[in-house]
């Protein structure tokens, strides 16, 4: 039994006066959270392409010779040459799926797409991860031969950390999803 204003009341009643709990709207749960992440999907639709164009790696047949960069533009477009099916499926990995599952969790984050998608977008977001692995799989067999020359370059790290970024964004946006009544 609890004492309210000299009163007993019964535990787990509530009182006439107070209205019954109810969750917050979307917009008032982690304001700070909520913007941060819309601000960081949002700049990942300008730093993508930034990342698409940046040298990955650097790679040469002689440490004499001048080093090529590699980017994942030219990548794509050297295997388009080579290859047409790799060059679609990089194309997909790399550059489709990071920036369309940007543009998804924009629409979520801003009430166009519902909620229930971000599990897909999760899932987009892991696919585009595929990609940094793959690159990452390319050096070290590039260096294991010993063929050549190959250095890794500064948009390796900033795609990486674009990819990596849009990964955590999909993870945090569950939190900001409405609470299912």
């Amino acid at each position: 039994m609890a004492v309210q204003k000299g009163r007993l009341k019964p535990f787990g009643k509530q009182s006439a006066r107070q209205p019954p709990v109810t969750p917050p709207p979307k917009d008032a749960r982690h304001p700070a959270m909520r913007t941060a992440l819309i601000t960081a999907n949002l700049a990942l639709l300008i730093l993508f392409p930034i990342a698409w164009s940046a040298p990955l790696i650097r790679a040469g047949l002689l440490p004499l010779f001048r080093l090529n960069e590699i980017s994942v533009l030219s990548g794509i477009r050297a295997l388009w040459r080579e290859d047409v099916l790799l060059a679609v499926l990089v194309a997909v990995l790399a550059l489709v799926a990071p920036y369309l599952k940007t543009l998804a969790l924009a629409a979520v984050h801003f009430d166009k797409l519902p909620d229930r998608h971000l599990p897909l977008l999760a899932w987009l977001g892991k696919l585009a991860m595929a990609d940094v692995f793959l690159i990452a799989l390319y050096v070290v067999i590039i260096k294991g031969v010993g063929v050549g020359r190959i250095e890794i370059a500064w948009g390796l790290y900033f795609f990486t950390a674009c990819i990596l970024a849009s990964l955590a964004i999909s993870l945090l946006s569950p939190r900001l999803a409405k609470p299912k009544t």
